[in-house]
Formats: C-alpha cells, sequence, structure tokens
C-alpha cells in the first residue's frame, strides 16, 4: 500500500475503540465518529487518518481528513453512544451508488522516526 504524500504507515491498534453519535445525523459514516486511543498512542493523535483508495488500477490511497480522537484517560462526551470496538467495522471496504469504496484509518508519517515511535507503541500481533 502506498500513501500519496507520505512515505510510511501504521494499522489501527486493536485495543482502538470508537464512537458514533445516538441520533445520527451524518451524510457517511466517519462524519459522528469519534475514535478512542490507548493512552500510550497520545503523541500521535495528529498522525491518524481517514485515507481510501484512488479510482482506477493503481494501489495509491490518498488521505481524506484527519480522524477525531480522545484518549481512554478522556471523559466521553454525552451526545455519543457506548464505545464499541474497531474490528472487524473497518476491515471491510463499504459500498456507495454501486461501487466498493475502499476506505482506511491509519497513523501516516512523512518521516521514519516518528514511524518507528509509533510502530514501537502498537503492541505486536
Amino acid at each position: 500500500m502506498k500513501i500519496q504524500g507520505y512515505n510510511f504507515f501504521c494499522d489501527m491498534p486493536d485495543d482502538a475503540r470508537y464512537l458514533r453519535r445516538a441520533q445520527p445525523d451524518e451524510r457517511f459514516i466517519e462524519e459522528n465518529m469519534i475514535f478512542i486511543l490507548p493512552d500510550r498512542l497520545r503523541k500521535f493523535r495528529r498522525n491518524l487518518w481517514h485515507v481510501r483508495r484512488n479510482p482506477g488500477p493503481v494501489h495509491i490511497y490518498v488521505p481524506l481528513f484527519r480522524v477525531e480522537t480522545l484518549l481512554e484517560s478522556d471523559p466521553l462526551p454525552p451526545e455519543y453512544g457506548p464505545p464499541q470496538d474497531v474490528f472487524p467495522f473497518y476491515t471491510h471496504t463499504t459500498r456507495r451508488r454501486g461501487r466498493a469504496l475502499d476506505y482506511y484509518v491509519l497513523f501516516i508519517f512523512r518521516d521514519k522516526e516518528s514511524y518507528v515511535r509509533c510502530n514501537a507503541a502498537l503492541p505486536v500481533p
């Protein structure tokens, strides 16, 4: 996988969770999602992005927008439902208007040093 404009990426950890509004009012699901990250990843919150695959035969992914995040130690907003596990939610592609859309949430980095530090904070599978 290649990310346009970025050299390195890390997958979401298995212990991440997400919140959705109790009364959804979005055009697409990511608009009202907040991801809850383990405290060990606090330094990498700004590196978490929604990405999608470019249409066509190339397998280059494009960053869409930065993910809204909370840490495990932060209070949960009252207008959201209970925390849910990220996996298997983000392991499947979604369909819109008859075509498959390939979306992921990834930590993306331009420099190798930040990538290595983030990778070290992720649990070994």
